[in-house]
């Protein structure tokens, strides 16, 4: 990372960062081409493992790719605010963000996609133990990214006041 100074290394901070984003992007290999896309997204860390978990159809081109690829980029940032000033050059932002990489897999174990889908609807405000008809758990795919590796970056203004 250039600007080491903005770098965020604890796994505390970052996930506290993975908390106040909505959505992640997740960056596959498509041949020669980069693809991405946006998710809403739910993560439990075990220890020092971080598992992501992200939903979706059946059927897709991003399963298409997963199933020839599982190398997986993913990207979520936050408390983004453009930071305006006299100069072009230097109009700035304020943002929070992480970047890391995994292994992608479908979640094939019921009980365990259950527990993913628990996490994810607690995530975006669901109160209480959610039910799911068979035919709903049947419709649905449940993705997991195993944490390899993840970093966290950060400019606040209040950063700045402080020394940085």
């Amino acid at each position: 990372m250039r600007r080491t100074d903005r770098e965020v290394a604890d796994t505390a901070s970052i996930l506290a960062i993975l908390d106040r984003c909505e959505v992640m992007r997740i960056a596959l290999c498509a041949d020669n081409m980069p693809y991405i896309v946006p998710l809403n997204f739910a993560y439990k860390a075990v220890g020092e493992d971080v598992f992501i978990y992200f939903h979706c159809a059946r059927e897709g081109k991003k399963l298409n790719l997963i199933a020839k690829n599982n190398a997986v980029c993913f990207e979520a940032d936050c408390s983004c605010k453009i930071l305006e000033a006299e100069s072009a050059c230097h109009w700035s932002a304020e943002y929070e963000s992480v970047i890391g990489e995994g292994e992608i897999t479908i979640v094939d174990d019921e009980d365990h996609k259950v527990k993913a889908l628990d996490i994810l609807m607690g995530r975006y405000g669901f109160i209480g133990t959610p039910r799911y008809l068979q035919q709903e758990l049947d419709a649905v795919l449940v993705l997991m990214i195993h944490v390899s590796s993840m970093t966290g970056k950060r400019k606040i203004q209040a950063n700045l006041r402080g020394g940085e």
